[in-house]
């Protein structure tokens, strides 16, 4: 097992650079990983009380720092303890400044505005936290995405995350015996998505989450054959009312939201022209 130190400095929240150094990282699966996390470095004085961490604890320093000065000063302290140092952005800012034929600015935060896209993922996690679990079906139609599916199918995880990717999302669970209410067949707005799993990982996912509450494990709820039947239930109404179905099975939250938006654009790109214009991820 190989023990590495990655110091992540940013300028603003850091977000970014940590996804980024997340997505790199799960290409290797034999390292142990120490994160050292720096957000809002934004003066020489704040670098300087961080520059003896990197050497305690010398390794890979991934930054994304506009200020020229602090920027210098990092590379300069880096180059002479022998880390490596990379900015993680510089090859697609300076890729966007030779196509768009003009500068970046050099503002840190600056993807972090409070623009209009803000508010509009603020009201897309509002609305998907109010419309979870069946909520309010008299709004449905003002939703981007619904999400149907079985009880513990990932429905509610995916809806907040593709709240903050800036979609209202609605949920629901399906339920042999309650049928959903008329309004989910006669939806015009929403792309309606249809979320199915493996039976079998289902029960053990039912089991762990009645075992986290100190519940019985042993009923209905995790009956194989009955749960069988629901999964196989939610796929006829699947079916019958031709929505697309993702399978969850062996999917993350993050992957399962990503082909939810690649349905969304590939209805939007074969809708009459003005159709479903609203609907834009942010």
């Amino acid at each position: 097992m190989t023990r590495v130190h990655i110091h992540l400095l940013s300028d603003s929240t850091g977000e970014t650079l940590e996804m980024l150094a997340k997505a790199a990282l799960a290409q290797f699966e034999h390292a142990e990983v120490t994160r050292h996390f720096w957000p809002m470095v934004r003066s020489r004085q704040h670098l300087d009380r961080i520059l003896p961490d990197l050497k305690a604890s010398p390794g890979l320093v991934l930054f994304t720092l506009v200020n020229l000065e602090t920027r210098a000063l990092l590379e300069e302290h880096c180059a002479a303890a022998g880390l490596p140092a990379v900015p993680i952005l510089d090859r697609v800012t300076e890729a966007l400044e030779k196509l768009l034929g003009q500068e970046a600015h050099g503002r840190p935060g600056r993807q972090h505005a409070m623009d209009q896209a803000y508010f509009e993922r603020v009201e897309a996690i509002q609305f998907t936290i109010a419309h979870d679990d069946g909520i309010g079906a008299e709004d449905w139609e003002d939703a981007d995405i619904l999400l149907a599916g079985v009880s513990r199918s990932s429905k509610t995880p995916t809806g907040i995350y593709l709240a903050n990717r800036g979609y209202k999302v609605a949920n629901i669970p399906l339920v042999v015996e309650s049928p959903p209410p008329r309004a989910l067949f006669a939806l015009k707005n929403p792309l309606v998505v249809g979320l199915t799993t493996a039976p079998e990982r289902l029960v053990q996912i039912r089991r762990n989450r009645l075992l986290s509450l100190n519940e019985q494990t042993e009923t209905a709820y995790v009956d194989s054959d009955k749960v069988k039947g629901e999964v196989a239930f939610a796929r006829r109404m699947f079916a019958d009312n031709g929505w697309p179905v993702i399978d969850v099975t062996r999917r993350s939250i993050e992957e399962t939201a990503a082909a939810v938006i690649k349905l969304l654009g590939e209805r939007e790109r074969h809708a009459p022209e003005g159709e479903f214009e609203g609907v834009k991820p942010i």
